[in-house]
């Protein structure tokens, strides 16, 4: 499985280091690279996203801010050099919480887990829920599973 990806931070140098990351890593698609939040939010209205790796600190609009302006949140690894931001990232429904400098073996468990997480979204049993949500155009929707035929 791949998972389709985008990074944002206002650092050229750290774009290009997690760019390397991902383009080196086997289940990651990586679709868009932004150096501010409004771009990042610009494009996902119109492109769907399952994993963005996004820094905090950035001009305009910091990156929990940029959270909450979406209607359906992908997965998100925080890379920043700030760690006390983590409690609030998780507070946010953070994947995970890389500190910069970024080291490869922390990278991949960030994406393992992102995968991980992935993977139990789509294999999650069904048949004793009264629904399921799915996405549709950026959003989640509800389906009541007594209505799917």
């Amino acid at each position: 499985m791949k998972l389709s990806c985008v990074i944002v931070d206002d650092s050229s140098i750290q774009r290009m280091i997690i760019n390397k990351l991902v383009t080196n890593h086997q289940n990651l698609n990586l679709i868009g690279e932004f150096s501010n939040a409004v771009e990042t939010k610009n494009f996902l209205s119109y492109n769907n996203v399952d994993l963005v790796f996004l820094d905090v600190e950035m001009p305009i609009l910091n990156g929990f801010d940029f959270l909450d302006t979406l209607k359906t949140k992908p997965q998100v690894i925080f890379i920043t050099s700030k760690p006390e931001y983590a409690v609030k990232a998780f507070d946010y429904e953070a994947t995970d919480y890389i500190q910069k400098p970024i080291n490869a073996t922390r990278f991949d468990a960030a994406v393992k887990r992102a995968l991980n997480k992935q993977l139990l979204l789509i294999e999650a049993p069904i048949e004793n829920s009264e629904h399921i949500f799915i996405k549709s155009n950026l959003k989640k929707l509800k389906v009541f599973t007594s209505r799917i035929k």
